[in-house]
């Protein structure tokens, strides 16, 4: 959701829009050569959102980067949930790291009051599976730049906040299965004769600080600049002021930010695909066995959710829910399991990173 002062400057913004559409025009986007053909320095009009940097096109190349080997993850045994995270039982709720901004994966409701979306009620499948009770979570907001961070300090149980799998994450995280694939496309005003990321010359990309579209932007539009903002909700709202021309990244994140301003569209071919997982701590490098069987436990008692979910159609129905008219998709990503007794964690996969 987003915060209220913002909000309050962007349903301002979007009122001032629908007066301007009064005699059935639509806004003309095409005579922003650059979002910041007002002066670079856009604090001397409309302030940044908090946070956000600019990076002017050409401070940094972007780099081509290989199809690398990724780690499978922890196959299911025939345990119980009390066998396998005895500590979290005991304790009787989960807690999950999640985003409260990010419409249809995990936001709060305006009608409802409630937290809602895709990945909220994933983590309500997972506590069922758990306690029998799909209310026992209890929530945590995590920014996107700080949330593996905050997954280390042993403040949350995991991450449900569009983690996407790469084998540098594999290095700190340790990953359930997927449970969602995405394409990376660009969120526009419409009318903006922007079709593909090559057509952001002069112009400015919103993307958020750490992710993994800053790579693609550097190497894909070199002559861009780039906002780098700490939520996507900032970016749109950079969008709307004049800072920025389009934002970068997945088309899940796309459609809720799509669905907050109705003259926006989603354009372009996918620039790259990714795959979310649920973040989990890495097993304790130490001889507390119990300590890293129950580490080891909460992975295999996530992905026996994410089986069930995919063998009973509730990974569909909650697709269909969430991005049905929006987003087409080929169904849940498939398992991806490490070999029996490999001690290198082979793949069973292989992504561009």
């Amino acid at each position: 959701m987003i915060a209220p002062k913002r909000r309050t400057a962007l349903v301002a913004s979007i009122t001032a829009l629908a007066v301007g559409l009064s005699a059935c025009t639509t806004p003309d986007f095409n005579t922003r050569k650059n979002s910041l053909d007002i002066p670079r320095d856009t604090s001397a009009v409309v302030p940044l959102p908090a946070g956000a940097r600019l990076e002017e096109a050409g401070t940094r190349r972007g780099v081509e980067l290989e199809e690398q080997t990724l780690l499978g993850s922890l196959e299911p045994d025939a345990r119980t949930a009390a066998e396998r995270i005895p500590k979290i039982v005991e304790r009787g709720y989960l807690i999950v790291g999640i985003q409260q901004s990010q419409n249809l994966l995990s936001f709060r409701d305006p009608t409802t009051g409630q937290l809602s979306g895709f990945e909220v009620d994933l983590a309500h499948e997972i506590a069922e599976d758990i306690f029998g009770d799909r209310n026992a979570v209890d929530f945590r907001f995590v920014e996107s730049q700080n949330r593996v961070y905050t997954l280390q300090t042993g403040k949350i149980d995991f991450l449900l906040s569009t983690l996407t799998i790469t084998p540098e994450r594999q290095q700190e995280v340790e990953f359930s299965t997927p449970y969602l694939s995405t394409n990376t496309r660009l969120l526009v005003n419409r009318n903006s004769n922007v079709g593909r990321l090559e057509d952001l010359a002069d112009r400015t990309i919103c993307v958020t600080d750490n992710s993994t579209g800053i790579n693609l932007a550097r190497l894909h539009a070199p002559e861009a600049d780039i906002l780098k903002a700490v939520t996507w909700a900032d970016c749109l709202y950079a969008m709307q002021h004049n800072q920025a021309d389009a934002i970068l990244v997945d088309d899940v994140i796309l459609s809720g930010l799509e669905i907050q301003d109705p003259y926006t569209e989603i354009v372009g071919p996918p620039v790259d695909s990714d795959i979310y997982g649920v973040g989990m701590p890495k097993p304790p490098r130490s001889s507390d066995a119990k300590a890293v069987a129950e580490a080891e436990g909460l992975v295999q008692q996530v992905n026996s959710t994410l089986e069930r979910i995919r063998d009973d159609g509730t990974w569909w129905e909650l697709f269909r829910h969430w991005f049905g008219g929006r987003l087409s998709t080929a169904g849940p990503p498939p398992v991806n399991y490490r070999p029996d007794n490999a001690d290198d964690h082979a793949d069973a996969g292989t992504v561009t990173q």
